[in-house]
């Protein structure tokens, strides 16, 4: 896909800034509710996936682009807070799938609403991107109660997302 004109880099940079302005928000609704930001992931990777039956460890390592190890971890913090179910597969016993607790439907029902309206205000920004219409300095949609990232020397430089580990999945916070 191509567009007519010079690329609008501030209309871009104005995009990327709200979409970590919304996930620094996301991360603080989590905690609001008892949850980690992975956790919060978790619930709603389980709870959206389209198979009736439940998502496996891997569909779930898929949906948050973890390896299959790292969301076995998180899979296992889950169920050890009380948030995920495993059974086993009714047709292949070799297989597990994944259920939330009546706890984690509970926490993630609070969350998705809020969740559903403050992406509702990032509609504009996104519209104004893809069409290309000018920007009129107006502000970014999301609140910014001061969400600048606050500096760790503790971490590494390329770990920019906060989270701590090793190797691929450094970063993700799945907590």
């Amino acid at each position: 896909m191509t567009t007519a004109g010079p690329p609008d880099y501030a209309a871009l940079l104005a995009f990327r800034t709200a979409l970590r302005r919304f996930n620094r928000w996301s991360e603080g609704q989590a905690a609001a509710v008892g949850l980690t930001h992975a956790q919060h992931q978790l619930l709603l990777a389980i709870k959206g996936h389209d198979d009736p039956l439940g998502p496996t460890i891997g569909d779930v390592a898929d949906y948050l682009l973890l390896r299959h190890h790292s969301a076995v971890e998180l899979v296992n913090r889950a169920q050890a807070a009380g948030l995920v179910l495993r059974a086993k597969d009714g047709a292949d016993g070799r297989v597990v799938r994944l259920h939330l607790t009546s706890s984690a439907e509970q926490r993630l029902r609070d969350l998705t609403q809020l969740h559903v309206d403050e992406l509702s205000q990032l509609e504009p920004l996104l519209r104004d991107l893809i069409d290309g219409a000018p920007r009129d300095g107006q502000a970014l949609p999301l609140s910014t109660d001061d969400q600048r990232p606050r500096r760790n020397r503790s971490r590494q430089p390329s770990d920019l997302s906060g989270g701590g580990g090793e190797g691929r999945d450094a970063g993700r916070g799945d907590g």
